[in-house]
């Protein structure tokens, strides 16, 4: 069995007020191609199909659109819930969907079993049993820990996912014992490294779960959510797929796949990365206004799409020309054609730091998630160690209140 692993797409990200829609089209083309040559028998997809839980009526048909060629290479498909997706809008179609091969789990099932998807083969055997498990909401989590005492909310979130993988392992142990079993995730595994493009997903990534919770039985386990692909805890068999293109400019030297699971037997795996082709380039140029100004002249993109690119200038003492200086610069390349400039920020080594935003020394507001800007403005407050600690927890439960509504 051939399984393609995948995740964080994030259909209708906007990078910098710039949609990345000609990156995400390219990417299912490419996916079509490989699932078609590796004749892949099934498609996981681990979460966060699209960046807004009310995504446009575009994007929809963006992912609509996919799913109908998809469709046509006869490879099995299981899409998983992330924390950015809308529970409510990726299972609405599922009946509809699975007449195509398309199994879709927005949230997790009262009856936990319903998670556990049959693969069989063409002749009916059953070949491979798949933990379906998406982004596992704070509310999914409460009713398993009843009967517990905890410390904090973290802790509770952590052992409410240790024993959602407990419980579905113990059933594949019993029902599924010889047969290869696969599990999905959505979650912050310890050890993970992050990029700026994720989202605080429970309690700010300090519910980080153990490798631990993974019982041996998965023959693999998909993750989804980080957006490096990477291994964790040594483990080629835990793995994020990591998202296919680059969400912000912390991903610009990363590269991109998604991830070939051969299984042969159970216990007998084979995993491969299989890189994406780049298309955009995100590029940084550092340096005074003048250095700046003559690195964009010079440079000479690789890749088919128009590069995206970030200013930083750095001059020695504050002058408001020089400010002037650098808004002209940005003005004269508006129109280029090798490139867009998405961002761009001034620093001064002497003299007052002017920046586009003194609050988030640089940053623009539409870059940061709310506990970035809700944690900045703790940080402008005189608060003790352990009050700050209780209104981030408040904090992030009402947001989580305020986002599950939305789905």
């Amino acid at each position: 069995m051939k399984i393609l692993h995948t995740a964080d797409w994030h259909i209708g990200k906007i990078l910098h007020k710039h949609a990345l829609k000609d990156e995400i089209l390219t990417f299912f083309d490419w996916l079509i191609k490989v699932i078609s040559e590796e004749q892949i028998n099934l498609l996981l997809v681990s979460g966060d199909i699209f960046d807004l839980a009310n995504p446009s009526s575009k994007d929809r048909e963006t992912y609509y659109k996919f799913l109908a060629k998809l469709a046509g290479t006869e490879t099995q498909i299981i899409i998983t819930g992330g924390n950015h997706d809308s529970i409510n809008l990726l299972d609405a179609p599922k009946e509809l969907l699975e007449q195509l091969s398309i199994t879709v789990v927005g949230g997790a099932k009262e009856n936990i079993e319903d998670q556990l998807i049959e693969i069989l083969n063409p002749q009916g055997k059953l070949n491979l049993v798949v933990a379906a498990v998406p982004f596992l909401r704070d509310k999914d989590l409460r009713n398993m820990n009843t009967d517990k005492k905890f410390k904090n909310r973290e802790e509770a979130v952590r052992e409410g996912i240790k024993q959602h993988y407990q419980k579905l392992a113990e059933i594949c142990e019993r029902k599924y014992k010889n047969i290869p079993t696969v599990a999905t995730g959505h979650l912050y595994a310890t050890g993970a490294i992050t990029s700026e493009s994720e989202r605080d997903i429970q309690v700010g990534n300090q519910a980080a779960v153990e490798l631990n919770i993974f019982s041996p039985i998965f023959d693999y386990v998909a993750l989804g959510h980080i957006h490096r692909p990477q291994v964790i805890g040594d483990n080629e068999r835990i793995r994020y797929s990591g998202s296919p293109i680059a969400l912000s400019f912390s991903e610009k030297n990363d590269s991109k796949c998604v991830i070939l699971v051969e299984i042969h037997a159970k216990d007998k795996v084979v995993v491969k990365p299989i890189s994406i082709p780049k298309q955009r380039e995100l590029k940084k140029f550092k340096g005074t206004n003048s250095e700046v100004q003559e690195k964009l002249k010079n440079y000479k993109p690789e890749y088919n799409l128009p590069s995206f690119v970030e200013l930083e200038i750095i001059e020695e003492t504050y002058s408001s020309v020089l400010i002037a200086a650098m808004e002209e610069m940005v003005s004269d390349f508006r129109e280029e054609e090798r490139f867009k400039i998405l961002k761009n920020k001034i620093s001064f080594q002497k003299g007052q730091n002017d920046t586009a935003d003194l609050f988030t020394q640089g940053e623009h507001i539409e870059d940061l998630s709310p506990v970035d800007v809700f944690n900045k403005r703790l940080e402008s407050e005189v608060i003790d160690v352990e009050k700050t600690k209780l209104l981030q927890d408040a904090f992030l439960e009402i947001l989580e209140l305020v986002q599950s509504e939305d789905q």
